[in-house]
């Protein structure tokens, strides 16, 4: 089986290098792709929240790894890569959830988002709360310190 996938929008931001952490203040523009009509972001701004799939289009596949520490520091435990949300992925896809701050035509003004400027975008859809786990998150210790510079300014 083969899946073809076509960019519907593509990321700018002042992002240009794939940094770990300080996210934080990156406000980022979603612009639709020529062929995909303005109508399919129509009343998007009723919604807060938004889910960017996007394509890690500069990871070099000779790079991608089944398996290893997280960030590459020894002190985390060796973790198989659907365990972690590093970049250097099989399929090569991301996945973020941001905030919407504004729609204007055919591009969307999104904070949060951990994609650098020129980076394909496969997907955008609505956040809703019908959709997010009603139970407990549950997940290793290490990963709060992994994190904790990843939003910050």
């Amino acid at each position: 089986m083969q899946i073809v996938l076509k960019p519907i929008a593509t990321v700018r931001n002042k992002r240009t290098g794939p940094i770990d952490d300080f996210w934080g203040d990156t406000i980022s523009e979603i612009t639709l792709a020529d062929d995909i009509p303005t109508e399919a972001l129509d009343n998007i701004e009723a919604f807060s929240h938004l889910e960017i799939i996007y394509y890690f289009d500069q990871v070099d596949q000779s790079k991608i790894v089944y398996a290893g520490h997280p960030r590459g520091n020894p002190d985390y435990p060796k973790m198989g890569i659907l365990c972690q949300r590093k970049k250097d992925r099989p399929n090569r896809l991301g996945l973020c959830t941001v905030e919407l701050v504004e729609h204007t035509g055919r591009t969307i003004k999104v904070k949060y988002l951990d994609a650098i400027d020129g980076t394909p975008v496969l997907d955008i859809k609505p956040v809703m709360k019908e959709f997010t786990l009603n139970g407990e998150i549950k997940q290793p210790a290490w990963v709060a310190d992994l994190m904790r510079d990843y939003w910050k300014c």
